[in-house]
């Protein structure tokens, strides 16, 4: 068994809990920093737009390749 008073394992679990708190606020922080889908657009806006443009290029010349009957 432990040779510490009770009141010095409640300190220190007290303490530790406050630890695992902030531990977890700072990584939910460090999560929506990371995936913020606003700053990833941002960041990705050329690629993005090239993929959009090559999409639509495909769809548009398949959709014309349907009504003219190539």
């Amino acid at each position: 068994m432990s040779t510490l008073p009770s009141s010095d394992l409640e300190l220190r679990a007290a303490e530790e809990r406050r630890r695992l708190h902030s531990s977890i606020g700072e990584f939910k922080s460090r999560a929506r920093e990371k995936f913020d889908m606003k700053q990833i657009a941002r960041r990705h806006v050329l690629l993005a737009s090239g993929i959009a443009a090559l999409v639509s290029l495909i769809f548009g010349y398949g959709l014309t390749g349907i009504f003219i009957g190539r």
